[in-house]
């Protein structure tokens, strides 16, 4: 461990972290599943111990005084509903103005089971021209870590099939709130 935080997710709350998060400087991260409060607590723990320049993407709804300033300092960006924003176009401008950062989201989009995942993450991706990184929790091996990395965005169906592949044996908080993209 090199950072306090990897040592607290590891030695004091006894996770193991697994596969190797990879050496590229910009990326969408795609973290799931996301079925608890906890998850948020686990994955930003993760991200501090890779050492990665991270921002989370939160629902809108989290930033209200004084719970805005916490999720500011968490590093999280509200998305959804803000006037004249659009979180894809916006994530894209912030990915396209640095040349490393790597933009959290939960495709889920909420702790409640869903069958078809957002794939804004999807199309942030393909328009800021960087691969989406797979992250997973699993509470059952009591693992977090990186699944694997995808290039090739040419075919959306293709990532989604990739992406549930990936998923298919991880284990939520709350099991029966998870779901990988059932979408056809």
């Amino acid at each position: 461990m090199k950072t306090f935080s990897g040592l607290i997710l590891t030695k004091v709350l006894g996770w193991k972290m697994k596969g190797e998060f990879p050496d590229i400087s910009r990326s969408i991260v795609i973290f799931a599943p996301h079925t608890s409060y906890y998850d948020a607590l686990y994955g930003k723990l993760y991200a501090n111990e890779l050492g990665i320049n991270h921002r989370f993407l939160s629902k809108k709804e989290l930033f209200f005084f004084p719970m805005s300033y916490l999720m500011k300092m968490y590093g999280a960006i509200p998305v959804r509903g803000i006037a004249g924003k659009n979180a894809i176009f916006e994530v894209v401008r912030m990915l396209n103005e640095t040349s490393s950062l790597h933009i959290v989201i939960s495709p889920e989009g909420r702790f409640a089971k869903v069958t078809k995942w957002d794939r804004g993450f999807y199309y942030m991706a393909l328009k800021a021209d960087v691969p989406i990184v797979v992250v997973y929790i699993d509470y059952q091996k009591k693992e977090i870590g990186t699944k694997g990395v995808i290039y090739d965005l040419n075919d959306e169906e293709a990532v989604t099939s990739q992406i549930n592949s990936m998923y298919k044996d991880v284990t939520a908080k709350h099991p029966e709130n998870f779901s990988i993209d059932m979408r056809k």
